[in-house]
Parts: C-alpha cells; structure tokens; sequence
C-alpha cells in the first residue's frame, strides 16, 4: 500500500494532521518568539480525543482478544487439570514432556491471539467486519507494516 493509499483509506479516529516541522532556528531570535516556540513545543501534536480508538471499536478488539486468547488459555488450563486427574484417578501417566509441549502450545495460541484479536477487528466504526476476521487482518497487518516502514525511512 502506498501513503497515497493510505491518506485516502485513513480511519476515522486517525488524525489527519501531520506533526509540525521544527522552525529553523535564527541567530538571535527575540524573546517573545522563544517563549511561544517552547509552549508549542509543549504541546502535544495531537489532542486525546483525536488519538483515542472509539468505544465501538475497542469493545469489538476486546471481543476478539477474549475468544481468541480465551479458547486457547482455557484449553491449555484444561490439559493440565484433565492430566492431573488421569494420572490421579486412571492410573493412565502421559509423558511429562507431551503435557508440557501441549500446554506450551496451547498457551503460545493464547499470547498470539492476543494480536490477532485486535489486528483481525474492524477499525472502521460502521463496519462490524466478519467471524474470523481474515480480510480485516490483511488490511490491518498492511497498514502497520505501510506505519512501520514510513517510521524507519524518516529515522534515516
């Protein structure tokens, strides 16, 4: 994706001003101008209310993040208690290592869908978007990755 792009597909809770240059700085310049180049200094480029995700959008990440971390964290607690109990009551031993390569598993599920509930949500508020949220992901994941590289070449 482009920035030409991406300025025409911006979100509606993105701001779209762009942060203010500095002032090129002058011999000697007067008191007053410093004084004022300082408090602009000061201030943030962008308000919280411009900076915020709407209400709508985060209770839908949060949605997400409670399934797909949720499933995924209650299984592998699930594992560890059913593992207990079979050894404790059936007799039956699983290998130690196999509880632990599932619980690892299923807890490492648990942490990435942590990103994938928030990047696999709608950002746009009218848009509630689909059940697993494979289109949003791919939109999602492009403007992060456009964000990064636009961050990187500005650094350089």
């Amino acid at each position: 994706m482009s920035t030409e792009e991406s300025e025409r597909s911006r979100l509606p809770f993105e701001p779209n001003k762009k942060r203010p240059k500095p002032a090129k700085t002058q011999s000697k310049p007067p008191a007053n101008l410093k004084t004022s180049e300082e408090q602009a200094r000061k201030q943030p480029p962008y308000t919280k209310e411009e900076m915020a995700i709407p209400q709508v959008v985060s209770q839908r990440m949060l949605r997400r993040v409670a399934g797909f971390c949720g499933v995924p964290t209650a299984l592998g607690i699930t594992t560890l208690v059913v593992s207990y109990l079979l050894a404790i009551y059936s007799d039956i031993q699983l290998p130690p290592i196999a509880v632990l390569l599932v619980n690892m598993g299923l807890f490492g599920l648990g942490v990435l869908g942590i990103t994938y509930g928030v990047l696999s949500a709608s950002w746009d508020e009218e848009r509630v978007g689909s059940l697993l949220g494979f289109g949003e992901f791919s939109i999602n994941w492009g403007r992060m990755v456009a964000v990064w590289r636009e961050t990187r070449q500005k650094k350089v």
